[in-house]
């Protein structure tokens, strides 16, 4: 089954945790980014993890031994995964695969965003930063749900390494990237929704429908 990934940035715990626990029977994990963590501190990993496995979407983009610590603290905070930027480089990937080792955790290479900004200077190096992550043994890439035919290229380039794809909903992405895709993680669509568990159903049915 195709995985649905809710990316809860809201700037509460308290509102991040409700919203978890009302989608909880839809989706298959969670993603935190620094809105979030920087709002409510590091510890809400370790509240959300407790209701579904949980993503530290830190887009961690920084020299090795940053790359390390950033890591390890998503890690020991009980993320099961975090995520990199793919153009900081092989070194940076490789110290935040070391340490997901360590973890039993798992590294996910972003390799454009799905923003038109994406499109500027990321697109043109994706296939190569897909080729690395999976030289390097990462366990998936990130790539956007809002250039499909991208995705087709990524899948031939990545073989059974797991992609998620951000971008359906508010960015315009399409549920068609599931053809080529593990899983979509949506945001808004869900946490800004006035009914999150609603719309998570709802997402939810259109991805089971396709799958």
């Amino acid at each position: 089954m195709k995985k649905l990934v809710a990316a809860l940035d809201v700037l509460s715990s308290e509102k991040a945790v409700k919203i978890a626990k009302d989608i909880v029977d839809y989706v298959d994990e969670f993603k935190v980014n620094y809105p979030l963590v920087l709002s409510a501190g590091i510890k809400v990993i370790k509240d959300l993890s407790k209701i579904r496995p949980v993503i530290a979407d830190f887009k961690i983009a920084d020299v090795p031994h940053l790359a390390y610590m950033i890591s390890k603290i998503a890690f020991e905070s009980g993320a099961l995964a975090v995520i990199v930027h793919g153009f900081s480089g092989s070194d940076s990937v490789k110290a935040t695969l070391d340490v997901a080792r360590d973890f039993d955790g798992k590294v996910y290479v972003v390799t454009e965003l799905s923003s038109k900004g994406g499109e500027e200077y990321m697109t043109k190096f994706s296939v190569d930063i897909a080729k690395m992550a999976k030289k390097l043994g990462c366990h998936g890439i990130i790539a956007p749900a809002t250039r499909v035919e991208k995705v087709k290229i990524l899948r031939e380039v990545v073989g059974k390494m797991e992609i998620l794809c951000p971008g359906v909903g508010f960015q315009g992405g399409s549920f068609e990237v599931l053809k080529f895709a593990d899983g979509i993680i949506v945001g808004r669509s869900i946490y800004e929704s006035e009914d999150p568990k609603k719309s998570a159903r709802e997402i939810r049915e259109i991805i089971n429908k396709r799958t």
